[in-house]
């Protein structure tokens, strides 16, 4: 079968080519800016002063309705997004369309993507269907198309992928679903051959790397270790740095004895040739469905590298990446239950299997050395199947050991959430100050040099602070959830702030409403 793509290009209005290989302080290149994903942005238009006269410049509306995970990408004037099926790039100060490319996909579930890597003209995303694409940045024409997850196991390729040195990363996401391994490649940015393929949790049962962390009997697959979200990685090293999804199933850890390597990891590796070199298990037999989903910081504080991460387990963690030791655990949500045993009458715990941090992680300023984490504040309980029925599973259907119909748990009733946004120091894990939202939030989270950090939460409130003390300096309300990027640029010396609006999920409590992107700036 041969698959099509369809393209919308105003022709006069063709993106010009990106000159140069350092990212411009102008523009937001990568998912969390730069590869090592500290999401500071350095314009300074935009100040404690200035910010309550904050406006809309324009919006952009997709005509969809779904999951709008999207991290935008500006380059030289242009900014680009995605929808699970659709890829469009916009004049970043008037959010004219400029092109915009579909893909025919059988839709999914969640219907969601997370966003696209740009690299020398070229821009990269992943589908639903297993494919990745690499279409020009000028046009929207495919260039190339490759398969790297196969859709009818369950396995997808939402996950924002990054581009470095003639290289395109990217793994596959269902690490859910039975049988179903995580997987991380390298693909030739020219023309989307693999470079390498490495296998975050055992290809086979025995004679595999750390497979001995596994003790699964003969008919019950190693499962689990997928990545859904993006990465990051030091160019000065050439080290990526890939979280890792959870264990399958999830809530039984019987069936899968051991410390289960590589899931709930950030796994690092060479990445020019897939050679493992080490590894930072932070949630080890997990019994909670909590990933380790979004792409660590990577952070110079004087003379200490650090890495930070927040995964779904409710804290912030940061390492040592001289000598790999863990230096701190703080918890930024509400932690209950979480060593208690799950049981067929129902366990009640938090962080619950939709939070704490999910697809967007801590962001870093360095001006203060403070990490910003924004969290969900929302419990699960989960009611696990009789054991004698927990072992069984079918290809391409999730494996979780939790009674249906609830099979991801029971989260609380959505009058019973929060969110928060934390500000902890980066060298000891010490909070500044917390910030509680009426709702949880899973946009991203952006310091600026301007003194200020922009989040939004799934109220679609969106909110200005200043970063030193946590005070409220701006907010509005936004139609619908906010649960993708929000990235500043500039553009002829204005600073911008794009927002990902308009999440409408089927498994968080949202408006169904059109997904848009929002410009907010000053008017003269």
């Amino acid at each position: 079968m041969v698959r099509t793509a369809s393209v919308v290009l105003l022709a006069a209005a063709a993106v010009p080519a990106l000159a140069g290989t350092g990212p411009s302080d102008s523009d937001w290149p990568s998912y969390n800016r730069l590869l090592t994903s500290e999401r500071f942005a350095p314009q300074t238009e935009l100040t404690r002063e200035n910010v309550a006269r904050l406006e809309v410049l324009c919006s952009y509306d997709t005509h969809q309705q779904l999951s709008f995970h999207t991290g935008p990408l500006v380059v030289a004037g242009t900014l680009y997004a995605t929808t699970d099926s659709d890829t469009f790039a916009l004049d970043a100060t008037s959010c004219q369309e400029r092109w915009r490319a579909h893909e025919d996909i059988q839709e999914s579930f969640l219907r969601t993507n997370r966003g696209a890597a740009y690299l020398e003209g070229r821009l990269f995303r992943g589908l639903p269907d297993g494919r990745v694409v690499a279409y020009d940045a000028a046009n929207g024409q495919r260039l190339w198309e490759v398969r790297i997850a196969d859709n009818k196991r369950g396995e997808s390729v939402p996950a924002a992928p990054i581009a470095w040195g003639g290289l395109v990363f990217i793994g596959n996401a269902g690490g859910d679903n039975y049988g179903v391994k995580g997987r991380m490649y390298a693909l030739d940015a020219a023309t989307g051959k693999t470079v390498w393929e490495f296998y975050l949790v055992p290809k086979e049962n025995p004679d595999a790397t750390h497979a001995d962390s596994w003790g699964n009997d003969a008919d019950a697959p190693v499962t689990g270790g997928a990545t859904w979200t993006s990465y990051s990685l030091d160019p000065a090293s050439g080290l990526l740095y890939v979280p890792g999804g959870n264990p399958a199933p999830d809530f039984v850890t019987a069936v899968r004895p051991g410390d289960n390597l590589y899931t709930n990891s950030i796994v690092v590796l060479d990445a020019r040739s897939g050679a493992y070199r080490t590894h930072y298990q932070l949630a080890p037999r997990d019994f909670h469905d909590w990933d380790v989903s979004s792409a660590p910081v990577l952070l110079t504080s004087g003379k200490r590298h650090r890495l930070l991460e927040a995964p779904k387990d409710g804290h912030l963690y940061g390492y040592d990446l001289a000598n790999g030791q863990r230096v701190f655990r703080t918890p930024i949500t509400t932690i209950e239950n979480d060593n208690v045993p799950l049981s067929e009458k129902g366990t009640r715990f938090c962080p619950g299997v939709q939070g704490g941090t999910e697809w967007n992680g801590p962001a870093y300023d360095p001006d203060t050395n403070l990490a910003f984490t924004g969290t969900v504040d929302w419990c699960s309980t989960v009611y696990l199947k009789p054991k004698t029925e927990t072992k069984s599973g079918a290809i391409g259907e999730p494996w979780t050991g939790a009674r249906a119909p609830a099979i991801f748990g029971k989260m609380d009733p959505p009058g019973h959430y929060r969110g928060w946004l934390t500000a902890a120091d980066a060298d000891s894990g010490e909070i500044h100050w917390r910030f509680e939202t009426p709702a949880p939030i899973l946009g991203a989270v952006t310091p600026t040099a301007g003194g200020l950090v922009f989040f939004g939460d799934l109220a679609g409130n969106f909110y200005a602070m200043d970063k030193a003390n946590g005070k409220q300096l701006w907010s509005t309300r936004l139609e619908g959830a906010i649960a993708g990027g929000v990235v500043s640029y500039a553009v002829a010396e204005q600073q911008h702030i794009a927002v990902a609006a308009g999440a409408t999920s089927p498994i968080w409590p949202t408006p169904k409403v059109n997904a848009k992107i929002v410009v907010f700036g000053l008017k003269p």
